[in-house]
């Protein structure tokens, strides 16, 4: 009977040894797992972050880009007004000078005209 009870004693240590050791071999993974999926959302939450900061650099760039260009186009577009209204003027003069001539040569020939006519 003593050897019963003591077997029985022994096997209840060793299933109690056994059953606390698997426990906390649980209680470590299920930690583990939890610091892994907090790492795992701080590395996520950090490259969501580094993400937002390229858009806002890109978008910056963009914006300075833009920015340079329609002050390109403007400058443009004011030297092509001056280059034509220079060129108008310069129409105007040459029309103003040729209609000169054209009536000093028909004054001349109405001229030349009435002498032949005279004569």
């Amino acid at each position: 009977m003593k050897k019963l009870v003591l077997s029985t004693a022994i096997l209840l240590a060793l299933s109690l040894s056994f059953t606390s050791c698997r426990d906390e071999k649980k209680a470590a993974s299920i930690e583990e797992a939890v610091e892994n999926v907090t790492d795992a959302v701080d590395e996520a939450a950090e490259a969501t972050g580094d993400a937002i900061n390229d858009a806002v650099e890109a978008t910056d760039e963009a914006a300075q880009a833009t920015g340079e260009a329609i002050e390109n186009a403007a400058e443009a577009t004011g030297e092509a007004i001056e280059d034509a209204a220079n060129a108008t003027a310069e129409g105007v003069k040459n029309a103003a000078e040729a209609t000169g001539e054209a009536i000093e040569d028909g004054a001349n020939a109405t001229a030349d005209a009435a002498k032949k006519a005279v004569q």
